[in-house]
């Protein structure tokens, strides 16, 4: 029988790198060697989810994955200039490429100019990206994530397309039910961020719960806390650095 491929997934902590994750895993065919995230250094948050570091540490060691963090520097702007962020993401991928890890995978659906971006940068250090849900039909993708059992909350919505008041639902059949026309089912578009904390790629569910959703400029976030009432996320500012937009 040949080597698995070795992957590293490119994770935000949401239903589409879940969904890259069991997809991958469901095929038997990888060697994954962990999940890499971004994490604006000022903020400690994950970059344009506003997750804080300790709850996607928490989730990785919940799914039993090695979480490995790029730390973003800040700026005189506040934020990681789009050329640092290439520098630091170029140095990583070299990394994962001396050590035979020659896949990234990303939860892009359908945006053709972020696909052709990270191809494009993986190419240049020698590297290929994989896309395991790439054109799914975007209402069927979020229908098999409840399906398969897959527990999420929105940890995030844009207000120019959707009311404060989805920042901390569930994902579930009745939220589908209630999304606006022209809200992509999976957020493709931007429209929210989410947070996965149970499903079948977890070997043990997260305990959390929603609190107070805070507002900032046109973003909505839901504040996450643990059951015991420790907070372990605030969601109140939404770093910047990362360029294009971090799945769903």
């Amino acid at each position: 029988m040949p080597d698995k491929e070795k992957v590293v997934i490119s994770w935000s902590g949401g239903k589409d790198s879940a969904l890259a994750l069991y997809e991958l895993q469901k095929s038997g065919r990888y060697e994954i060697v962990g999940l890499l995230t971004t994490v604006a250094t000022e903020y400690g948050r994950v970059s344009h989810h506003g997750v804080r570091e300790e709850l996607l540490r928490a989730q990785a060691e919940a799914i039993g994955l090695p979480l490995d963090v790029l730390y973003l520097p800040s700026g005189p702007s506040g934020s990681c200039t789009f050329e640092e962020y290439e520098e630091l993401m170029g140095r990583t991928m070299a990394k994962y490429r001396e050590a035979g890890v020659l896949l990234v995978v990303h939860g892009d659906i359908f945006l053709e100019d972020l696909r052709e971006y990270r191809e494009a940068k993986l190419a240049k250090v020698g590297m290929k990206a994989l896309f395991p849900i790439w054109r799914r039909d975007t209402t069927e993708l979020v229908r098999s994530f409840i399906k398969l059992g897959f527990k999420a909350y929105i940890s995030c919505v844009d207000g120019e397309k959707l009311p404060a008041t989805f920042a901390g639902r569930a994902i579930d059949a009745e939220l589908l039910g209630d999304l606006p026309d022209g809200v992509d089912p999976c957020g493709e578009n931007g429209e929210f961020h989410s947070f996965v904390y149970d499903g079948p790629i977890f070997k043990r569910p997260l305990a959390i719960r929603v609190g107070e959703v805070v507002s900032r400029d046109t973003r909505h976030f839901a504040e996450l806390l643990s059951c015991t009432g420790q907070r372990v996320a605030g969601l109140f500012r939404e770093p910047t650095g990362e360029p294009g937009r971090r799945r769903a």
